[in-house]
């Protein structure tokens, strides 16, 4: 008959409790949002480029830049960078404009858009058709009430590498770019 040495059962389920909590530990770093150690990388609402950068006004009233001004083609589809809820949908001094209230807490504005997509009240997925944009387009995102340049929060798009055939036949489509994370 074996018999156990004196304080192994305990040492036994220390062990386990000790494989638990680091198990729990890793498993929180991999459910948990990436943007929460290095920010998010969200790919670009729009195609186009940006025209004007942010400039933080230095008083609530005074001039300046909140977010980021792009040039865009003719129906250029805008489209939701983070999953979140709409929480306004409409026009301001005739201008429409979508904002959403992201999963992150942050509130993402989508402005001077041709057509809306989406209503008030409504989820949407990261990727779902706001609406489009001819021409100019506005990209702001705000962090507790506050106006953040949306820049740095922005993966840069990458055409991915193709064979072209020599022959003279026709190339295949481009496959879709990928974003690139600072």
């Amino acid at each position: 008959m074996h018999v156990p040495a004196k304080g192994v059962g305990r040492v036994g389920v220390g062990r386990r409790r000790a494989v638990v909590v680091v198990t729990a530990t890793l498993l929180a770093g991999v459910v948990a949002p990436a943007e929460t150690a290095a920010g998010p990388c969200w790919s670009p609402p729009a195609a186009g480029r940006v025209v004007d950068g942010f400039r933080p006004p230095p008083c609530p009233w005074c001039p300046g830049n909140r977010g980021l001004e792009y040039q865009v083609g003719t129906d250029t589809r805008v489209v939701a960078v983070e999953t979140g809820r709409v929480t306004f949908s409409g026009a301001v001094a005739g201008t429409r404009y979508v904002v959403v209230a992201g999963a992150s807490g942050r509130l993402v504005t989508y402005g001077r858009l041709r057509s809306i997509a989406v209503r008030a009240g409504r989820a949407v997925p990261a990727g779902t058709t706001i609406g489009t944009a001819s021409g100019e387009f506005y990209f702001g995102v705000r962090v507790d009430g506050t106006y953040v340049d949306p820049a740095p929060l922005l993966g840069e798009p990458v055409g991915r590498r193709r064979l072209v055939p020599l022959d003279g036949g026709r190339p295949r489509p481009a496959p879709p770019p990928t974003v690139r994370c600072g």
